[in-house]
């Protein structure tokens, strides 16, 4: 209780100071990007979350994030699982749930420093917001899409949404498959409570898409699907059940 408590109370605080910050840079017009105010914000409210969660961060192929402008898909398992990303990633940007744009002042404050809300529902909206994401990856971002849409109960890797892969094809830009695992241990999905434990966040080997169409988007998808099953296989002996996304209608 005492480790729960005083996560809420420095993650509410640092809410509060790293969203001031984005709303002040916004309001300002200041410059996005590495080392920019929004960038700073990210990663100090991921940072004093993880450290206050007693959480240790332990990043298996970081080498896999050099190069060009990429997109992350990771799986997802917690709420944890944005607070641990941010504390790693520089000019991190989020494709999440519209809902969140509605919680008071955090909705705004997310959408300041860069976060892309998907309606996911209304397949136009959430192509649009797509296209916003489009439009940051081009500026230089790093956009993180949690393709399973929601969060899971079991590691077992669920069918990925369409979107992200259509993203990357019409940008170009190579998908890093990313698997989170420790952070169900830490923060399971519907409690508030929090354990401390080790995180482990694995970058696997860019999947590119130079000279991809929109048709090669369910190959595209099953690379990377297959990449990350393969990874929780050989690490953590977690099965994950075959997935043909020619056959699967999964909504964007």
């Amino acid at each position: 209780m005492i480790r729960t408590a005083f996560t809420l109370i420095v993650f509410t605080l640092f809410t509060l100071i790293c969203g001031l910050m984005g709303l002040v840079g916004a309001l300002l017009n200041l410059r996005d990007g590495v080392g920019s105010i929004f960038d700073y914000a990210m990663r100090l409210w991921g940072t004093t979350a993880t450290w206050a969660s007693g959480v240790e961060v332990v990043v298996h192929g970081a080498e896999h994030l050099d190069g060009p402008q990429h997109i992350i898909v990771s799986n997802h398992m917690s709420q944890h699982d944005i607070l641990v990303l941010a504390s790693v990633l520089k000019n991190l940007k989020f494709v999440a749930k519209n809902e969140l744009a509605r919680v008071p002042f955090f909705g705004k404050a997310a959408a300041s420093v860069g976060t892309v809300y998907i309606e996911r529902q209304n397949r136009k909206s959430s192509f649009d917001s797509y296209k916003q994401a489009a439009e940051k990856i081009k500026e230089g971002a790093c956009v993180v899409v949690f393709a399973e849409g929601s969060r899971g109960n079991t590691y077992s890797l669920r069918p990925l949404k369409k979107g992200p892969f259509v993203l990357a094809v019409h940008v170009h830009a190579p998908i890093v498959p990313v698997v989170i695992h420790g952070t169900r241990e830490v923060h399971p999905k519907g409690t508030m409570k929090v354990t401390a434990g080790r995180v482990d966040l694995h970058f696997l080997e860019p999947v590119p898409t130079e000279g991809l169409t929109y048709e090669d988007r369910n190959a595209l998808a099953k690379t990377v699907y297959d990449r990350m099953t393969a990874l929780l296989v050989a690490e953590y002996g977690v099965e994950s059940p075959n997935w043909d996304p020619r056959k699967t209608v999964v909504k964007s």
